[in-house]
């Protein structure tokens, strides 16, 4: 019996998608659950998996097509059995694919293409996919001119190694959709906020002693949970969110909705790129399910698991460029969210404190707001209530 391999229902923020990796080529033998294709979102990507046992019979949709909710991505066969050694079978013209030659490797669609772009000879490529298959990534590792990690895992060709020093080469790769969307977003924010960014400063001293005292029993407590630095920060804002309700708003058109709650955007970067889980009522969370939270996310953003769900809403931002090395930033708000926090690295700095001078652990931070909402006042202020906050941790504990 034919089944159909349709792409998945896209909530109503998706218009479409795109197909990005055939994990299973025509002839090949399929289990149920198991993995089939991935759809690349704006947001997500999505995987589709097997409704039963069978073989791939049919690619309608090739690798780097766009797809919208429910589309035809392919056909099923639950009474096929996958040939011993299947040879190579035509695929669509969608494809674009020759069936190999007898002792030619068998390419990928996204490989062939690759390997056409750039002049190169199927049989001088390794493949590292199943049964020597060349996949998309050795097809741009050959290109760049260094071999394919043994076990590739599926990235962007714009994620390709850097060519080597003194090479003039050029090399066109198309914008990943999650990379897309963050240039579009990036450009509405300039263009349509009234942008302003205020800075302040905190000593982080307090915040390492306690960490210092307690990182272990917290561990040993939390079953494993480590006590890092985001976990004060993200209870600090949904206090300062409290008291400056306006930097917890959003504009709709002409009016201002203000939410009687704190989802917390926790920025986390990724292979595809920068993507932003959200912490649902992180007013509401103590510092372990905080970090144990966040600690999901970053394993979820590394292997590609984040839902839409996880990365929809929220109503205030965190962003850490510090654990990249940064200094000081002004980070751009995440519409239609008004305000977002930008943390930085941590750096030893001679302070005056008590007339005299001391050299303590100084984080920058940096808030940029859509100046239509929230008044200068509104930002400052909401910043020195950080600041406070963060240099006598108790006072998170007392709420005071």
């Amino acid at each position: 019996m034919a089944i159909e391999i349709k792409a998945p229902a896209f909530p109503e923020s998706v218009a479409d998608g795109t197909v990005a990796t055939w994990h299973k080529q025509i002839g090949e033998a399929v289990k149920r659950d198991e993995l089939i294709v991935d759809i690349e979102t704006d947001k997500v990507v999505m995987e589709v998996l097997a409704e039963a046992d069978g073989v791939l019979t049919e690619i309608v949709a090739a690798e780097g097509d766009t797809v919208l909710s429910n589309q035809l991505l392919g056909k099923l066969d639950t009474d096929a059995v996958a040939p011993a050694a299947p040879a190579a079978v035509a695929a669509p013209a969608a494809q674009a694919a020759a069936p190999a030659a007898a002792g030619e490797p068998i390419l990928s669609p996204a490989a062939r293409k690759i390997a056409a772009e750039n002049d190169l000879q199927p049989a001088s490529i390794p493949g590292t996919g199943k049964d020597g298959r060349v996949t998309k990534e050795d097809a741009v590792a050959a290109a760049s001119g260094k071999p394919a990690a043994a076990a590739p895992a599926a990235v962007a060709a714009a994620e390709a190694p850097l060519f080597a020093a003194g090479d003039r080469t050029e090399k066109r790769v198309p914008m990943t959709r999650l990379r897309a969307k963050v240039a579009e977003r990036l450009v509405e924010a300039q263009s349509t906020m009234a942008m302003l960014t205020t800075y302040n400063e905190v000593n982080m001293k307090p915040i390492m002693d306690l960490r210092a005292k307690y990182k272990d029993l917290f561990e040993k407590t939390h079953n494993g949970t480590r006590l890092g630095f985001m976990s004060f920060f993200v209870k600090a804002a949904t206090e300062a969110l409290k008291r400056q309700p306006g930097v917890n708003a959003s504009i709709d058109g002409k009016d201002i909705v203000y939410h009687g709650y704190q989802d917390i955007g926790v920025a986390v970067s990724s292979d595809r790129g920068l993507v932003v889980p959200v912490l649902r009522n992180a007013e509401h969370m103590g510092l372990a399910e905080i970090e144990a939270k966040i600690r999901e996310y970053g394993l979820k953003a590394r292997d590609g698991k984040l839902t839409i769900d996880e990365m929809t809403g929220g109503t205030f931002t965190i962003s850490n460029g510090g654990v990249f090395g940064s200094l000081l930033s002004s980070p751009i708000v995440n519409p239609p969210q008004t305000a977002i926090l930008g943390m930085h690295k941590i750096q030893e700095r001679p302070m005056a404190v008590n007339g005299e001078v001391v050299i303590l652990p100084m984080m920058y931070l940096a808030l940029s707001y859509d100046h239509r909402l929230i008044d200068g006042k509104e930002a400052v202020t909401f910043l020195v209530t950080m600041k406070d906050l963060l240099e006598d941790p108790a006072r998170l504990l007392l709420d005071i």
